[in-house]
């Protein structure tokens, strides 16, 4: 079984859903409010855990009532919550507003998470011994970096997710072998609009580049290799919230598992188009028997 680490985010989300996203000073009438556990490190593990990894997260919650029930959310998923750590004041929460292409906007408030400024040994120790490390940036930076220096210390993989999109420092990308924006990631941290052409300047500081193009699907690409689209099953988007943490969690077991990357790629890509079927983003994440009969 494939040893995860995650270190990254854990947030309620607060899902509104509308027939269309207000514009800016506009009010809308919402049909449906949701809270559904959430944040892009613990829906990375919960992806993960379902689709049968052996996954540990590492972060922090609230002494509030969202932070105990994203606590027990892990927990009902099988991933580990040792290293989840309770700080005081409140969780971290996303605010999101879904419309009725399936298309979403997000503001995230750190709470919680924003106190995971460093690592200790306990949290040292359980990357090292993992196969691989999950990693976004809706921690402090300097706690990612320390991570990433850690696991590449180590000969761990590591696989990045640049969300919340920000100017990314050497000293992080030198510890990455995985880098997995989405486009929009992708032109921020490029410069260029046109994939191919994004996927070229990032090769320039990690080996390996998976640019997300929603129903599109994804373009691979590597050091000294020809970049390859993957196209993403058909399928009716619901809500494409947690697509994206759903194809990260499924692919890093697949590649845990040794698989060849066309063959991880498919794989996670039948996944995500699983996750977008259905509302909300970690209640949303296949399980394994689920992806393999799709």
């Amino acid at each position: 079984m494939t040893a995860i680490a995650v270190l990254g985010s854990t947030n309620m989300d607060l899902v509104a859903y509308v027939a269309r996203a207000p514009e800016r000073g506009e009010t809308v009438t919402g049909r449906e409010f949701r809270t559904i556990p959430g944040g892009k490190g613990a829906n990375q593990a919960i992806a993960a855990a379902r689709a049968g990894g052996e996954v540990l997260m590492i972060g922090a919650v609230g002494d509030d009532a969202y932070g105990t029930r994203l606590r027990a959310e892990l927990e009902h998923a099988g991933v580990e919550t040792d290293l989840l750590h309770t700080a005081e004041g409140p969780s971290g929460t996303a605010h999101i507003v879904v419309d009725d292409t399936g298309g979403n906007a997000i503001v995230v408030v750190p709470g919680a998470n924003g106190t995971i400024h460093t690592l200790g040994p306990g949290e040292m120790a359980a990357i090292a011994e993992a196969d691989l490390l999950l990693l976004q940036l809706e921690l402090p930076l300097p706690a990612v970096i320390e991570g990433a220096r850690m696991a590449h210390e180590q000969d761990v993989r590591t696989i990045l997710t640049p969300s919340p999109v920000q100017p990314l420092p050497d000293e992080l990308l030198a510890f990455v072998d995985l880098l997995i924006p989405n486009e929009h990631e992708a032109c921020a941290l490029s410069g260029k609009s046109e994939p191919h052409a994004a996927a070229e300047i990032l090769l320039r500081k990690v080996p390996e580049v998976v640019i997300t193009l929603g129903g599109k699907g994804c373009l691979y690409a590597s050091r000294g290799g020809e970049p390859v689209h993957f196209p993403a099953p058909e399928v009716t988007a619901v809500d494409t919230t947690g697509a994206g943490d759903t194809f990260v969690g499924t692919l890093a077991v697949a590649l845990g598992e040794g698989r060849p990357m066309a063959e991880a790629l498919a794989w996670a890509s039948s996944a995500a188009a699983l996750c977008v079927q259905k509302p909300g983003a970690s209640t949303s994440m296949p399980y394994r028997a689920e992806i393999d009969a799709a």
